[in-house]
């Protein structure tokens, strides 16, 4: 596999009131992307922090997208909650919603849903909720993009039902043999052109390293990193220098050959 072009997206938008996360303006981020996940106000952001971080997207020409999480603002939606699939799917229902309106004031479309933190993991495993979820959004979201992992139930609900899907490769995180991204709570330092090299070469060989240190298979469309993660500012750089040095444009999910 050789991936010619790749949508780069980050977390954002991920404080409450007067308090901010990460080490790094979102501001200096939204110059390095090319689709942003904007926090919907659950595990993190408040209706003027969305309608900002919408605001800035819009004005650099970055595709809007919706990051629901769990109803979790003190553990910042990094906690399961064990609720019926029907109550978690409306409690994202809600949150794309608030992102949307922004959006439209805005002049931006809804580009993609993407689930934040242990939803998004929960959902990549549930068949019951990433049914009910895809379900849902091809009827109010039918022409958004759903992110998610290619080893996910997710990735095989979406594609089944017909809505369009995204699927992730993570910088900023290591993989399993399994094919999943290890959680950690804990970051630990990382160096900014290690995370580049890994990004090029999983664009060109479609391959990653896995914690167990053996070499795994990887598909995807989009490569994320996170906002919160230290060093951020510098991470999206050196993969955003990297990417294009190698020849690899850096180009929102619209603009994609999504079969390559």
């Amino acid at each position: 596999m050789f991936r010619n072009a790749v949508d780069l997206n980050c977390d954002m938008g991920e404080g409450y009131g007067h308090w901010t996360y990460g080490d790094a303006p979102d501001a200096a981020l939204m110059k390095l992307i090319s689709s942003a996940n904007i926090a919907a106000g659950f595990h993190a952001g408040d209706p003027n922090t969305m309608d900002a971080t919408v605001k800035l997207a819009a004005e650099h020409g970055v595709g809007v997208g919706a990051h629901p999480g769990y109803h979790d603002l003190q553990g910042f939606g990094r906690r399961v909650i064990g609720a019926p699939p029907e109550e978690l799917v409306n409690d994202v229902l809600y949150q794309v919603g608030a992102i949307r309106e922004f959006a439209t004031r805005h002049g931006a479309p809804l580009q993609h849903v993407k689930p934040h933190g242990a939803l998004y993991m929960t959902a990549a495993k549930d068949e019951a909720l990433s049914r009910l979820l895809v379900e849902a959004l091809r009827k109010t979201a039918p022409e958004a993009f759903l992110y998610c992992m290619d080893i996910s139930i997710t990735d095989r609900i979406a594609r089944e039902l017909g809505q369009p899907v995204i699927r992730e490769f993570f910088a900023d995180r290591d993989y399993d043999k399994s094919g999943a991204i290890v959680f950690t709570r804990k970051m630990r330092p990382l160096d900014p052109e290690e995370i580049a090299q890994k990004c090029v070469r999983a664009c060109r060989e479609g391959k990653v390293t896995t914690v167990e240190g053996d070499d795994i298979s990887i598909a995807f469309e989009s490569i994320c990193f996170h906002s919160d993660t230290p060093g951020s500012l510098a991470i999206g750089t050196a993969v955003r220098a990297r990417l294009l040095d190698a020849g690899i444009a850096i180009r929102a999910p619209g603009a994609l050959d999504l079969a390559a």
